[in-house]
C-alpha cells in the first residue's frame, strides 16, 4: 500500500473516471488503473463499480474515501513538520542543564519559546560526566557545563563559552577579611579551605586549585565541604576560622556569623558542549537564544 495509490484513488473518485484522473495527474491512464487495482488488492475490497460506460464509487469506496483524505492530509502535515524542523521552526531540543544561577535558565527557555514557539525544549539535569557522555552518544543535542576546560575541543566535543559568573568566598563574619568588599585568593591563603573532593565536581575543583596556584596561594586543607548550607553554618559556628568558595545557584544565602564576599578572580565559565560538525536546526536556535541573552557566542557556520 503506497501513498500514491491513495492519491490516485481520490483523483478517480473526484473526477469520476480513470481518464480524467490521469489527465489531472499528468500520467497515463493505465498507470492510474494499475495502482488503484493494487490498492484494492491490498485492502481486499473493490473501491469502484466499473462498467463500460462509467466508473463510480462502490459502497466500500464511499466509506474509505474520507480515510483516504485523512491519509493524504496526514502525509501533508508530516511533510510540513519535516520542513519546519529542517528550517529550525519546529522540533525538539534536548538540553543538559546546570543549576542556576538565578533565573538565567528560565530566561533561556523563554527566549527559545519566543524565537521558535513550536520548539519543544526538554531539560535534563545529570552529573557532568553523564551529561557529556549523553551529548557524545546523541542522547542530548547539547549540554551546559560549568567550569569546563576552555580548550575549543575537549572530551571529544566542541565547547563554546556562553557566560561567566562570579565566585564568592564565605568567611567568618568576625574575621578581619569580612571588612573587605572584595577578596583576593592571596588574602585567603592563610585560612583553611573547605573544598569538596574532586570526584564530586572535577571541573570546579580543578578551577579552584588552578586559580590558587596561579595566585601563589596555598591554603591549608580545612574540614570537608558537605553541602553549601551545612558548610556555611559550620564556618559561622566553628571556633577556628576557615573559608569556602562557591558559585551562585539562587539567591545568596543569609546566615548569622558568616560574611559572603565576591572573589576578585576567578570567575566561573559556563560552556555549551556540542558534538563536532555543523549544528542541527534546534542547536542553531539555541545558539541564537544564547547570543540574544548574554555574552556573545560564535555565530553558527
Amino acid at each position: 500500500m503506497e501513498l500514491r495509490q491513495w492519491k490516485y484513488f481520490v483523483a478517480v473518485a473526484e473526477e469520476g473516471g480513470f481518464g480524467r484522473a490521469a489527465e489531472r495527474l499528468n500520467i497515463v491512464q493505465s498507470a492510474v488503473s494499475q495502482q488503484v487495482r493494487r490498492l484494492e488488492r491490498s485492502l481486499g475490497v473493490a473501491l469502484f463499480d466499473r462498467t463500460t460506460r462509467r466508473v463510480r464509487l462502490s459502497g466500500a469506496g464511499e466509506r474509505l474515501l474520507p480515510e483516504a483524505y485523512a491519509v493524504l492530509a496526514a502525509a501533508d502535515r508530516a511533510r510540513q513538520v519535516a520542513a519546519d524542523i529542517a528550517a529550525g521552526r519546529d522540533g525538539v531540543l534536548r538540553l543538559g542543564t546546570v543549576q542556576g544561577p538565578g533565573d538565567r535558565i528560565y530566561r533561556l527557555v523563554g527566549e527559545l519559546s519566543a524565537l521558535v514557539p513550536k520548539l519543544q525544549v526538554q531539560l535534563r539535569r545529570l552529573p557532568v560526566a553523564e551529561r557529556l557522555a549523553a551529548v557524545r552518544t546523541g542522547e542530548l543535542d547539547a549540554a551546559l557545563v560549568r567550569a569546563a576546560p576552555t580548550a575549543p575541543t575537549a572530551h571529544g566535543l566542541e565547547l563554546l563559552e556562553v557566560w561567566r559568573d562570579p565566585l564568592y568566598a564565605a568567611v567568618p563574619a568576625d574575621h578581619p577579611l569580612a571588612d573587605l568588599p572584595v577578596l583576593g585568593l592571596d588574602a585567603l591563603s592563610a585560612l583553611p579551605l573547605r573544598l569538596a573532593a574532586r570526584e564530586h565536581n572535577p571541573p570546579f575543583h580543578d578551577l579552584v586549585r588552578r586559580s590558587l596556584r596561579e595566585a601563589g596561594a596555598e591554603p591549608p586543607q580545612g574540614p570537608p565541604f558537605t553541602d553549601l548550607q551545612a558548610t556555611l553554618t559550620a564556618i559561622g559556628a566553628a571556633a577556628e576560622p576557615s573559608w569556602t568558595v562557591f558559585y551562585e545557584v539562587g539567591a545568596l544565602p543569609q546566615l548569622p556569623r558568616v560574611a559572603l564576599r565576591p572573589l576578585a578572580a576567578p570567575s566561573v565559565p559556563t560552556s555549551l558542549a556540542l558534538p563536532p560538525g555543523p549544528p542541527t536546526p534546534p542547536v542553531r536556535v539555541l545558539l541564537q537564544a544564547l547570543r540574544t541573552l548574554g555574552p556573545v557566542v560564535p555565530a553558527t557556520k
